[in-house]
């Protein structure tokens, strides 16, 4: 494998590739995998990148997250058989593949992506790093932010603009409900199968199952503690819908709910699933634990990696430096399917400041990618599928059932467990 890394490098060194081009232009043919609105935006970017780059012909295959994953790590563990040119990656599972197949992907160093680091969020970097090494080009981020309706709101007499802490949201969503007689919901919360309001709200207050640098467990600090804290706080008010993926969806298409909280991304899922919403829809910040605290968080966010037994190393690297490291890329699905840009050039783009028309005139993009900045960095580690699928949605519908008597308690029975699997220390 590191032959292989090699022979990429020397082949882009040879060929000095550079974003706007080269002496020698790549061609042949490459394969991208993704999955969903990621791998439909990938798509409908090949007609543009091929007015640059027309030799080069890109197939993007869409074979849906879970699907990418399993076979991207089978193909690693196989010594890269089989694997595409270009791997979409989730950022909260990335490290899993850097840790356990180091060689799997090239160092992207190698090709030049030092002169990209200060054109992203320095958060965007941390869980795509190991040592020395960047193995992934960041590509959307999730900033976490409030998508409401309009129109339910100013009937119960909620002014989105005074729900500045998550105590303004509980005694909002309480007003929803009564202005509708019970059939409105603030937001639909999955606690039985899904940590993501934990794990966003933990975020906000600099707090993550693990420390910045991978290396103890911190699920059981303030921050997170707080976070879970704030999630029975809403959940027993009675204000939240439950609800996987689907129902979340059935619930915004409805009117169950006046609220979604998720990512930035999450922008695209809401329109192209209810375009005869077009004009009911705004968005906020997302609440601070207290008056005048952080309103941003990560919720999610993606990257592109180029497998080390690629046979087009030059081409693979040019479509993802078109795709990610230029404005017209990154606006191109952001327009295409709502993809949050996590390129800072992307702020000086006219669509970016525009009014958008499906969300009231609102210039959302201003509001939901300016919050990147405040955002806090964190780890998922190569423990992230395991620690988040067998232990801290367990530990979140325990305590929420009543098996814990605080969520200290919770978090720390988490955190044990944790240690016990992962050989990791706790913090203390």
């Amino acid at each position: 494998m590191r032959r292989q890394i090699l022979r990429a490098a020397a082949i882009l060194a040879g060929l000095g590739l550079g974003i706007a081009g080269a002496d020698a232009a790549p061609k042949g043919e490459i394969t991208v995998w993704s999955w969903n609105i990621a791998a439909e935006a990938l798509e409908a970017l090949v007609p543009d990148f091929n007015k640059q780059y027309p030799d080069v012909k890109v197939n993007v295959v869409n074979m849906g997250h879970s699907d990418v994953f399993a076979k991207a790590l089978a193909g690693c563990a196989a010594g890269g058989t089989d694997l595409p040119d270009v791997v979409t990656i989730e950022n909260d599972e990335a490290e899993v593949y850097w840790a356990r197949f180091p060689d799997c992907f090239i160092n992207l160093k190698t090709l030049g992506i030092d002169k990209y680091k200060d054109a992203f969020p320095a958060f965007k970097w941390t869980q795509l790093s190991a040592g020395d090494a960047i193995y992934s080009m960041p590509w959307d981020s999730g900033p976490a932010v409030m998508f409401y309706r309009r129109d339910i709101y100013e009937k119960a007499g909620v002014d989105p603009a005074k729900i500045e802490t998550w105590d303004d949201f509980i005694e909002a969503g309480k007003k929803i409900g009564a202005a509708t007689s019970g059939a409105v919901k603030m937001a639909t919360i999955d606690t039985a199968g899904d940590d993501g309001w934990f794990r966003t709200l933990a975020n906000q207050q600099g707090c993550s199952y693990f420390d910045t640098k991978g290396e103890h467990i911190t699920i059981n600090q303030p921050g997170c503690v707080n976070a879970l804290e704030t999630v029975k706080k809403m959940v027993d008010a009675g204000i939240l819908a439950q609800g996987g993926w689907d129902p979340q969806i059935q619930n915004v298409k409805t009117g169950a709910v006046a609220t979604a909280f998720f990512g930035g991304w999450y922008e695209g899922t809401i329109r192209s699933n209810a375009p005869e919403l077009s004009g009911k829809w705004g968005v906020y910040p997302m609440p601070a634990a207290t008056k005048g605290g952080v309103r941003a968080a990560s919720w999610g966010g993606s990257s592109l990696a180029i497998p080390a037994s690629t046979k087009n190393p030059e081409a693979a690297w040019a479509y993802v430096q078109y795709a990610l490291a230029t404005p017209e890329g990154q606006v191109s699905m952001l327009k295409s399917r709502g993809l949050v840009p996590s390129l800072l050039a992307a702020l000086d783009d006219p669509y970016v400041k525009a009014p958008q028309p499906y969300w009231g005139n609102q210039p959302i993009w201003v509001d939901v990618l300016g919050t990147m900045k405040n955002i806090n960095p964190y780890r998922g580690t190569q423990f992230y599928n395991e620690v988040r699928g067998t232990i801290v949605v367990k530990a979140i519908s325990d305590y929420l059932n009543g098996t814990f008597k605080s969520a200290k308690e919770a978090l720390d029975s988490a955190a044990n467990q944790i240690a016990s699997s992962t050989g990791l220390p706790i913090a203390q």
